[in-house]
């Protein structure tokens, strides 16, 4: 967060040293910000970081009814991505990608708004910020009900190159549940904004190369190139992850090109008159009855079948799962199920311990031994126990290792039962409905913006 605001100005200036004429002065910037009304931009990204904790406390909870989907991701795509760690494989090479993946999405995310304000150019202020709130909206349904492990949990042989190490260990297993990997919104979030950029030119009837803003829309463009490599490469996303992704990217940037001229003009009372208008009634209809079916059909679908892993691993692989705490007075209770066909190591320990003992997608297993309880399950058995947090800061995981011998296979699935379940079935319905009014707008080809 610091690198973020110590570059924003740097390249505000680098990006805008041809159009010098275009900058907001300083002693300008607090009134630009009333004048234009950017405060409910600003106020966004306090808004999204709520909403996207609110989000994220029903991920697990959700997972033990609607099970997880990677198997039928695996089926796709196969081992792809284990030959791209494998063939590019390079101890600096990792370490740049690793930074590159923290840093350049939190940048895209941030630094567009803040360029657009500080240039006075209000209506991509406008829709750079909206993206942000969109794309995630549109991503919600998945993450919720369509749970797709990350391919170094599921890919015998690929490295967790981004999440296994010490420095950033806990980082991870406290904010991320590790099967969000459907759809990337690492690729999703920049290919709309490019998409926003175009439709934005046209509309002003402007060629890139006398745009002034040619300079964000290149560096853009390139980290775009960058995550498509690099998700797969640090053992994140699988290749299909990318196609949903862009399809979202799609949907969004439509979206936004609609709504913004509404917001800016008329603003919330106009959207939500933009709601009921009859043109837009039925296909946001459409997409919230589909929806929800598509909805309907996860919870206790193919999904929570116990025959279909989360985790498949040999030799030294070592697997991990985050256990997140949801209530101090309530465990959570946990089915660590071995449906393969050789046995398989468990073990139940504190991320403190496990931090010095991750180095670069690997973790030192044995080593850990004496600071968990370890279980030795056999092909079919099942280890069921509940887990009761003492504090908001005891933060447990479990690791799984093959214990066979060579190149066998060993696949678990694991399902969390988390107090609140029921209430958290319904929330995530309702706000999964926000995505279906979004793609509804965005799909109606007979709108005609009024605004």
């Amino acid at each position: 967060m610091g690198l973020l605001l110590v570059l924003t100005i740097p390249l505000h200036l680098l990006w805008t040293k041809d159009s010098r004429e275009y900058r907001v002065k300083p002693n300008r910037i607090i009134s630009e910000i009333r004048d234009m009304g950017y405060y409910w931009h600003i106020s966004l990204y306090l808004a999204m970081f709520l909403f996207k904790a609110f989000t994220d406390s029903h991920n697990e909870p959700l997972k033990e009814m609607v099970g997880g989907f990677t198997y039928l991701i695996y089926s796709i795509e196969g081992e792809l991505v284990l030959f791209v760690q494998d063939r590019f494989r390079n101890e600096s090479l990792s370490e740049i990608l690793s930074l590159h993946y923290l840093f350049a999405y939190l940048f895209i995310i941030w630094y567009p708004p803040i360029h657009h304000i500080l240039s006075g150019d209000k209506d991509l202020a406008d829709l750079s910020a909206m993206n942000y709130l969109v794309i995630y909206l549109l991503a919600v349904p998945f993450y919720l009900f369509f749970n797709v492990e990350v391919t170094s949990s599921y890919l015998p042989g690929v490295d967790a190159l981004m999440y296994h190490d010490s420095w950033n260990l806990r980082f991870f297993t406290n904010n991320d549940p590790l099967d969000n990997g459907v759809p990337s919104l690492h690729v999703g979030l920049p290919a709309s904004l490019l998409l926003i950029h175009r439709a934005y030119l046209k509309e002003k009837n402007i060629q890139m190369s006398d745009w002034r803003h040619r300079g964000l829309d290149r560096f853009i463009i390139a980290n775009v190139a960058i995550y498509m490599f690099s998700i797969l490469y640090l053992g994140i996303h699988w290749l299909s992850d990318v196609v949903p992704g862009l399809l979202l990217a799609i949907i969004c940037s439509r979206f936004c090109i609609r709504v913004q001229p509404v917001l800016r003009k008329k603003g919330v009372r106009g959207f939500l008159n933009m709601l009921t208008e009859k043109a837009n009634i039925t296909p946001i209809i459409t997409c919230a009855v589909v929806g929800s079916l598509a909805i309907m059909a996860a919870i206790g679908g193919p999904g929570t079948s116990p025959q279909n892993p989360d985790f498949r691993m040999e030799g030294d692989d070592v697997k991990l799962e985050p256990l997140e705490i949801h209530s101090l007075d309530d465990p959570v209770y946990v089915d660590v199920m071995n449906v393969g066909d050789i046995d398989v190591k468990v073990l139940f320990v504190n991320v403190v311990a496990v931090e010095p003992m991750a180095e670069r997608g690997r973790i030192n297993f044995d080593s850990l031994l004496p600071e968990g309880e370890l279980k030795i399950l056999e092909p079919g058995s099942t280890w069921t126990f509940d887990y009761m947090p003492k504090s908001s800061e005891d933060n447990y995981v479990i690791l799984l290792k093959s214990g066979g011998e060579g190149g066998e296979i060993a696949e678990v699935s694991i399902l969390s039962e988390y107090p609140g379940a029921d209430s958290a079935l319904v929330s995530g319905f309702v706000i999964s409905m926000l995505s279906f009014i979004v793609v509804g707008i965005s799909a109606n080809p007979r709108y005609k913006n009024e605004a």
